[in-house]
Parts: structure tokens; sequence; C-alpha cells
């Protein structure tokens, strides 16, 4: 048997049991630290299919946190937080919880999601480049949108669902 043939993926929902791996794992990935409200929110029922901790054989390499937003009888699915350590990369584990995300927001009935959304920094070409092959099109600018980073200036990336 190949080697790959004993990966296993896998991905948990929080949990105050895991919320601090989740802030390891963020702190390793992102350059802005979170505040105990963003840790809150993740943790709410309602959002136990939009965020997860990605593991590869068992280890915890990657993050995605979403929150569900209604505005005007629109309900939208914001991207909050992606990311996969660096050695973990290219073995498509981000592609997997993206699409696990995507296939939870088409099966959300209450609210009904019409669309996923999120921020990439411009600098950012290669997370840009991963969220189009996935179907997401840039929208916007949104400028100033980093307070801490440079250069400050986002991509709004967004993906309509279709149900």
């Amino acid at each position: 048997m190949s080697p790959a043939a004993h990966t296993r993926v896998s991905f948990a929902s929080l949990t105050p049991h895991n919320l601090g791996t989740l802030k390891k794992l963020n702190s390793v990935l992102f350059p802005i630290s979170y505040s105990d409200r963003f840790y809150a929110d993740v943790l709410k029922p309602d959002m136990e299919e939009f965020c997860r901790l990605i593991y590869y054989n068992d280890i915890p390499v990657g993050t995605i946190c979403c929150r569900i937003e209604t505005k005007d009888n629109e309900t939208r699915l914001y991207l909050m937080t992606m990311g996969v350590l660096a050695p973990y990369r290219s073995r498509r584990l981000g592609s997997q919880a993206l699409q696990q995300i995507i296939d939870a927001a088409k099966s959300h009935t209450k609210p009904r999601i019409n669309e996923i959304y999120l921020h990439v920094q411009i600098s950012n070409v290669e997370a840009k480049r991963f969220y189009e092959k996935h179907g997401f099109q840039e929208v916007g600018i949104h400028e100033k949108y980093y307070k801490k980073l440079v250069p400050r200036d986002a991509w709004i990336m967004n993906l309509t669902i279709e149900q």
C-alpha cells in the first residue's frame, strides 16, 4: 500500500476542550490576534458545521471559522479565517475543508444561505487563486481593511450558493 493510503484527514467541531488548539493554530497561522469574542462566537452551537479543526493523521494542522450574517432578509456566510500549517499545504486539506463548508452552506435551510464571502489581503495572490479555483470571484476591494498589516487593502471574494 502506498503511504497515502494510510493518511487520514478528519474534521472536528470546536468545543471548549479543543479551543486552546484553535488559539494556538491561529497564533501560528495568522498575523492577527483574535478577541475573546471571536472565540466565544465560534463555539456557538449554530456554528458547529461552519467552524472546524482540520486534522492530518490525528494531528491538528489547520482551521476554518465562519460566521452567519443576516441583513435585509439575506443570509451570508462570512469566512473569517482559514489556514493550514505550511508543512501540510498542497495536500488538499484546505480544499476539503472549504468544500465541507460550501456543502454545509448549501444544505443549511434555516436560514437559507445565499452566498459565502471573505477577504484576502491583496498581497496574497496564492490565497486569491485558491479561492478562485473553488468558484469564488473577486467582487471588489475593501480599502484599509487591515488595521495592522501592510498592504492594508483586501480583495472581497464571493461565492453564490446554489441550493
